[in-house]
């Protein structure tokens, strides 16, 4: 391992451990500085809204933690079933879905995952290729009203797709493909520096969700960390890093999902 490869790992770990005692005395957040907070919900693009259905009792669920637990796994193949609407709702609700907001700040949002300082730093587009009753295409998720608005009406990802997840074809290729993406300064807001570690972290809980709400509705997941950077915040329309803007944002994980064969 030569010099130059050392310091890089020597520096990636030290994102585990959030800070250094160097950061002891620095700059105050945001927060800190009475600075209002950013909202946790990014701004609608004014396209078509689609209100998602959450009537869960119609569907079919194995409520059987312990099972759920021993059975979960990475699945890279799919029946060829199309996902159902409401089997989306689900999977969005449990891995973004706000359970309420606080009064008086609905910039801040309880939802059915954890995350650090409740910032939710995170924002859920989906590739979709085989759901009933919605058009191929890119949507992105509105939290705040459980439902999708069309983020781009194009039919012809595919290819830029399965370059993107680095030739990962059947990701590419699944009914649905989410995708997360950070907006950094939501965490940052309050944590600062300490910020990427704890994002990092809550992309986990978020992932561990859908993976557990795949299960129990008979569909299947496999989370998705090794994609070209470039090439999927392109595909979204992201503007390129490296950048400390409060409005950038980055694609951070991703994950097929599909009926179970």
């Amino acid at each position: 391992m030569n010099e130059q490869t050392r310091y890089e790992i020597m520096k990636n770990r030290e994102l585990l451990k959030g800070y250094q005692i160097s950061d002891v005395g620095a700059e105050a957040t945001d927060q800190e500085q009475k600075l209002l907070p950013v909202s946790s919900m990014k701004k609608k693009t004014g396209k078509r809204e689609i209100l998602l259905p959450t009537d869960f009792e119609n569907l079919q669920i194995s409520a059987d933690l312990r099972t759920l637990f021993a059975v979960r796994k990475s699945r890279r193949t799919y029946a060829q079933d199309a996902v159902t609407q409401r089997e989306l709702s689900f999977l969005l609700w449990a891995s973004q879905g706000i359970r309420k907001f606080p009064e008086d700040q609905r910039q801040i949002t309880f939802r059915t995952v954890p995350s650090a300082g409740s910032r939710h730093p995170f924002e859920t587009y989906l590739f979709v290729n085989h759901v009933e009753g919605l058009k191929k295409g890119i949507y992105h998720y509105l939290p705040e009203v459980h439902g999708l608005e069309v983020y781009e009406d194009r039919e012809d990802f595919s290819k830029e797709l399965t370059q993107a997840l680095c030739g990962q074809k059947f990701a590419a290729e699944a009914p649905v493909l989410f995708v997360w993406s950070a907006l950094p300064y939501r965490t940052e807001w309050r944590y600062g520096k300490k910020a990427a570690k704890y994002i990092l972290l809550d992309a986990g809980h978020v992932c561990e969700n859908l993976y557990l709400a795949c299960e129990t509705i008979g569909c299947g997941t496999c989370a998705i960390g090794s994609y070209d950077q470039e090439g999927m915040d392109e595909l979204l329309g992201f503007m390129p890093g490296p950048s400390a803007e409060r409005e950038y944002e980055c694609v951070v994980y991703a994950a097929p999902v599909g009926k179970r064969k």
